[in-house]
């Protein structure tokens, strides 16, 4: 193939056929007629000698090939697009830029007050328009309509960018007149009843069938006991960080949370703050961006502000 006669062009199109996985939606999405987006893809399929996407029973499916070519081609078109772009610096001071942030209950209890705090300081005219998960896809992300996610992730998309804010451990919170806080082991946190609380995922949440679903869909503290081969009796399942700790008042609930927010929440309450008794892995807080956003200015001085904050929270 002679690069300089290349058509730059068809890696848009390969990049908007692969993200939408139809003709239709990838002509309506780049303005032009179907039938020119059936000719786009045409000439990928001679050019790669590949049919790029084939029909399935789950309707248009990427082939191996184009699968393999999707970061690549994601990458180069965020680096045109970087050198196309002006040049000039970005003046938080002066800016009223709205920044979209899809953030976990957990990240929002533990960053989002001291984001909002510096900014409040250095940059009063940014406006922040915080999402959670159930508000955002990872295609939303990627197209960059949302400027960045920061959660806990399993697995993210091969062309985002990513940046570990910090690891944190787990805590459990209970009432000191619990039964199980006289003598806190294995046995008397099994004997108890818990709270469970999470929401980490990307997409909309569905609710919990504790009689059906099975220990590992339930977490990180759930997976740990079934390593071991135990199950905790689960009283209340809860996706809000704020609700643990009013909950763990009563005397015969225990909460197992992750430690930076089980601390916050045992401040200025009666509630004992206690490690758990069994092994429990840490996790790893994310901060995830499309590769169409990382040389933007901007988004270059939000995310370097964002690790900042992290930084001094994690040297508390």
């Amino acid at each position: 193939m002679n690069v300089d006669r290349f058509d730059l062009n068809l890696l848009i199109y390969l990049d908007v056929l692969l993200r939408e996985r139809s003709v239709t939606k990838a002509a309506q999405q780049l303005g032009i007629t179907q039938p020119a987006m059936s000719n786009g893809l045409k000439r990928l399929r001679d050019l790669f000698d590949d049919p790029i996407l084939v029909r399935t029973s789950d309707g248009m499916s990427a082939t191996e090939r184009a699968q393999y070519l999707q970061p690549l081609v994601r990458n180069i078109l965020a680096n045109v697009d970087s050198a196309v772009q002006p040049t000039g610096k970005f003046s938080p001071s002066d800016s009223a830029k709205v920044f979209r942030i899809m953030v976990s209950d957990y990240a929002e209890a533990t960053l989002v007050p001291a984001i909002v705090k510096r900014l409040r300081r250095d940059a009063p005219g940014i406006i922040l328009d915080f999402m959670t998960p159930s508000d955002v896809t990872y295609k939303d992300v990627e197209q960059g309509k949302v400027d960045m996610a920061i959660n806990r992730f399993d697995e993210l998309p091969q062309s985002f960018h990513q940046k570990t804010i910090w690891v944190d451990g787990f805590s459990c919170l209970l009432n000191p007149s619990n039964p199980a806080a006289e003598n806190f082991d294995l046995d008397a946190y099994l004997q108890a009843s818990h709270i469970w609380v999470s929401k980490t995922g990307m997409g909309v949440g569905t609710g919990v069938n504790p009689t059906k679903d099975k220990a590992v869909k339930l977490g990180w503290v759930d997976e740990a006991l079934d390593d071991i081969g135990h199950k905790r009796n689960i009283s209340v399942f809860t996706r809000h960080y704020q609700m643990p700790a009013l909950l763990a008042m009563n005397n015969d609930l225990v909460a197992t949370l992750p430690t930076r927010v089980a601390r916050m929440q045992a401040e200025g309450s009666a509630l004992m703050l206690l490690p758990p008794p069994f092994d429990i892995s840490p996790f790893e807080l994310k901060m995830a961006w499309s590769p169409l956003l990382h040389h933007n200015p901007a988004h270059q001085w939000m995310r370097a502000l964002i690790a900042e904050e992290s930084a001094i929270l994690v040297g508390e």
